[in-house]
């Protein structure tokens, strides 16, 4: 399965981010926890490449603890700052705030040499549809300014926001590249919600959901979905979790459709378990 997402507004956003990216001092790039190398945008990277770049592993409660550790030596040994952060908890809110004075000291130094009285830090929060930017602005806020959705594409047009008397935020809405070249890759980013549901077959991510627990989590095969998979097909699974959850059609057909939905559903929102796709 070919994934390929890039609506006609994304144009327009990535020319309004290179032109509001000489604003900012620093640029805090949002990953998925779960998958953060999938989800990175080489594009964006490009175009905060002259800034200090913070890179946050967001949605960290859906994420292995030890993956997440493993994802932050990597994306640090790249020379990046790393922090992780549950936006909807805040865990982790101080730890990105200390991480946006760290990357902003080097400028506060410079405007001190030159006499320049000190400022507020200007961050672009920055990252793929999706990636819970809104979530993320709120959390750090303190209070409901930004709108979320649970469809990418929900930010449009630029929004600053004062965080407090030292930081202020600039949101920007999520950018994809125009091509996605791996089928793991979209299939990684289709599973995680980044990419539109027009773009792919649930039926199709499902399958692969399947085969990711059957390979590396059979234990939450068994205890969240009921299943002992050994050599069965990933169809043949599907199966069996529609007649269990009674999810059939007439004549006791199994209701795959439905049945994969809701997979992806338990997934995206962690109740089949922490799991790391990367």
């Amino acid at each position: 399965m070919t994934i390929n997402w890039f609506p006609g507004h994304m144009v327009k956003a990535r020319r309004e981010i290179e032109k509001n990216i000489k604003l900012v001092d620093i640029a805090l790039i949002l990953l998925d926890a779960r998958a953060p190398f999938s989800c990175r945008n080489s594009d964006l990277e490009k175009i905060a490449r002259n800034k200090k770049v913070v890179m946050v592993l967001n949605k960290a409660d859906l994420a292995s603890p030890e993956a997440i550790r493993h994802y932050m030596q990597a994306l640090e040994q790249e020379g990046f700052l790393v922090v992780a952060m549950d936006s909807l908890s805040g865990k982790g809110r101080q730890a990105v705030l200390r991480m946006a004075k760290s990357a902003f000291q080097e400028k506060a130094e410079e405007l001190q040499r030159k006499g320049r009285r000190p400022r507020a830090i200007r961050a672009m929060i920055m990252g793929v549809p999706n990636i819970g930017k809104s979530t993320f602005l709120n959390s750090l806020v303190g209070q409901k300014i930004a709108q979320t959705g649970a469809k990418p594409g929900v930010t449009r047009g630029k929004q600053w926001v004062r965080l407090r008397e030292d930081i202020e935020l600039l949101d920007t809405p999520g950018l994809m590249w125009p091509r996605v070249e791996s089928e793991e890759q979209g299939l990684k980013l289709a599973l995680l919600d980044i990419v539109g549901e027009n773009a792919y077959s649930e039926y199709e991510v499902g399958l692969y959901l399947l085969s990711i627990l059957k390979d590396k989590h059979p234990q939450i095969l068994l205890e969240k979905l009921g299943l002992d998979a050994g050599n069965q097909l990933e169809e043949e699974m599907l199966a069996k979790i529609a007649g269990k959850r009674g999810y059939l059609l007439k004549g006791g057909v199994p209701d795959l459709d439905k049945t994969c939905q809701v997979l992806l559903q338990e997934f995206r929102r962690g109740k089949l378990g922490n799991i790391s796709l990367d």
